[in-house]
């Protein structure tokens, strides 16, 4: 039996708990947050312990693992912590807020021969997998061309007052929601980013980046320009794919569907249950790893999508492209992305 807990009860935190009651093999024991109610709401429905001090959790709960839901400057020290006290981590998107802290907790683990996944929600999201598919068949061909729009909200009071700080978010609307577009578009793109050039919109008087544009090349010579726009008058959240012999768009609002020879078919109609779906899958890869088998989203790949973002703060601040990891140290994109186009 692996004893699970989980560090911050925010809103994700009850999916994660949600998916461990599924898996016969796990239970979760505790559950910890600065804040005792909510810490107790996520844990009162499983029976699960109280916590208000992680280090303490790891003490006394007797864990095998635990997923790290806090933060993104948090992540670092907490990932420190369980690795010195032997335990598997997930840790949710972003990895970290700066490369040299993805790399330590990447060499703690190692060392401490504890397993390290990062939270990659997208990769297990039904409509995702779905598109996945499509392109691993061949039926679109190639890629070519990928556009990707999703709209957020960083008005004040919109948020945790955490997401509005550089310091402990690392950035604001391309580190947060942004990473989720890079994840989808270099995992479907099949290679990672050559080059980056972006702008970004400090609006509503707050101190990070409020809306953001991307414009990538990938290494096989894949377009892809990704927009996040905040407080828009439409919700949206949409992956536009052009192939070969066709589009592809994907979306949690209407599915994924194809377009070719001007038919369009739908390989997948959303559901309400789809994002409790990909959480669940989400948590039984991570237990597969601790089983012995390999991730479905590579820590590589989830560095790689902080580097990127961190290149884009410099595109947008020189006003000219960037290349991420201009040092020259390959990062690989994934075990996935080898199956598609």
């Amino acid at each position: 039996m692996i004893r699970l807990g989980i560090i911050g009860a925010g809103a994700v935190a009850h999916f994660h708990a949600a998916s461990a009651a599924r898996i016969s093999n796990v239970e979760l024991a505790a559950v910890c947050d600065l804040r005792p109610e909510a810490a107790e709401r996520v844990a009162s429905p499983w029976g699960a312990s109280v916590y208000g001090d992680y280090l303490a959790m790891f003490r006394e709960a007797g864990l095998n693992a635990v997923i790290i839901n806090t933060p993104h400057a948090l992540h670092l020290e907490m990932v420190l912590a369980a690795a010195d006290h032997g335990l598997h981590v997930l840790v949710e998107k972003p990895m970290a807020t700066t490369v040299a802290d993805c790399d330590q907790m990447i060499r703690a683990c190692q060392e401490a021969g504890v397993s390290l996944v990062i939270g990659q929600i997208q990769h297990f999201l039904p409509e995702k997998l779905a598109a996945e598919d499509v392109l691993a068949s061949g039926e679109l061909g190639q890629v070519l061309m990928i556009r990707d729009y999703r709209t957020t909200d960083y008005r004040p009071g919109t948020r945790p007052d955490w997401f509005f700080s550089q310091a402990m978010a690392g950035g604001g609307a391309l580190m947060n929601i942004g990473g989720h577009c890079l994840d989808r578009s270099i995992w479907f793109g099949g290679a990672p980013v050559e080059s980056v050039s972006a702008s970004t919109l400090k609006r509503f008087g707050v101190p990070v980046e409020t809306d953001g544009a991307i414009a990538l090349t990938l290494r096989n010579g894949v377009h892809v320009s990704i927009s996040v726009v905040s407080d828009a008058a439409q919700r949206l959240d949409e992956i536009l794919i052009v192939g070969e012999f066709g589009t592809l768009s994907c979306s949690p609002h209407h599915g994924t569907l194809i377009r070719r020879d001007g038919v369009t078919r739908t390989v997948w109609e959303p559901r309400p249950e789809d994002i409790q779906e990909g959480f669940f899958l989400q948590l039984q890869d991570f237990i597969t790893v601790l089983d012995g088998g390999a991730p479905k989203v590579s820590v590589e790949h989830a560095r790689h999508i902080v580097e990127v973002v961190l290149a884009s703060y410099e595109a947008d601040r020189t006003g000219r492209p960037v290349q991420p990891g201009a040092t020259g140290e390959e990062v690989s994109t994934g075990r996935a992305l080898t199956q598609v186009g």
